[in-house]
């Protein structure tokens, strides 16, 4: 679970830090949770 928590956290850093626009950031944060739930499902 830490390991999961810790991910997200890096997702969500790197998703505030390379977008410039809202549009951009619900993006990266789709993807983000795209391979969340990709990861859970492998699990």
């Amino acid at each position: 679970m830490k390991k999961i928590a810790l991910v997200l956290l890096m997702l969500c850093i790197a998703a505030l830090t390379a977008c410039n626009t809202v549009k951009g950031v619900g993006q990266d944060l789709q993807k983000a949770g795209e391979k969340i739930e990709d990861a859970a499902k492998k699990k």
